[in-house]
């Protein structure tokens, strides 16, 4: 069991204390679900007590990353609505049922609602436990749809052998801070797990790279598919 006053003590003094430049994602992002498809899809589960949908220590940051690349009109951001409440994390799998599903729905829409789109997820503490649970409960249509996932202070490292199970490892990037015991298997927040702020621009030339990637081999198989027609 955890101390879930410390925990909270801890994660709320980050999440309040941390000064937040302009940024263009806040702490809430329903980009995919108010405004539809666009180029690239960002879906993002913030970590236990933090605010808005997307948080502030490093969802916003990491979108902005893919943002500053592909251009802010061209990237539809969705923060999952989970509650992030503490108890979830003592729960097997890191999780609850109800906010697996909220992801695992968001990204089952994306991929339904934006065929052209390229598709790629995150998640930070619990919220890279939600991430976990989704995209490995997600049938093997949508879940090839996924360019790439980024995964910070992810409490399920040690328990999933640092990786999502069933989702390809080349596509997954697990960033775990030195010191960070959450990425050990404890539920112990020290210093280190409230650190990946610096950390985002990492995360989000992971993702920009899968998301290149995708986009060339999606421009190459048109060309093929042109060439042939054209035969």
């Amino acid at each position: 069991m955890f101390n879930k006053a410390l925990i909270a003590l801890v994660l709320t003094s980050l999440t309040t204390g941390t000064p937040i430049d302009r940024r263009a994602t806040g702490i809430t992002s329903k980009e995919f679900s108010q405004g539809g498809c666009r180029d690239v899809l960002f879906a993002w589960a913030r970590g236990s007590t933090e605010a808005g949908n997307m948080g502030t220590v490093v969802g916003p940051p990491t979108s902005d990353g893919i943002k500053a690349k592909f251009g802010e009109t061209n990237v539809a951001t969705e923060g999952i609505d989970y509650d992030a409440a503490l108890a979830p994390n003592a729960l097997p799998g890191g999780t609850d049922s109800k906010s697996r599903d909220l992801m695992v729905d968001t990204l089952t829409a994306m991929a339904t609602q934006c065929p052209d789109s390229v598709i790629v997820a995150g998640g930070y503490s619990q919220g890279a436990a939600v991430s976990h649970r989704a995209i490995e409960s997600l049938p093997a249509n949508v879940q090839s749809r996924i360019a790439g996932v980024i995964l910070y202070g992810d409490t399920q490292f040690t328990q999933d052998n640092g990786q999502i199970s069933g989702f390809p490892q080349d596509k997954t990037k697990i960033i775990c801070a030195t010191g960070d015991l959450v990425c050990k298997g404890s539920l112990v927040i020290l210093p280190a797990h409230l650190s990946y702020g610096r950390n985002a621009g990492e995360g989000s030339d992971f993702l920009n790279q899968q998301i290149t990637a995708a986009m060339a081999a999606t421009k190459a198989r048109k060309a093929r598919r042109g060439a042939h027609d054209r035969l």
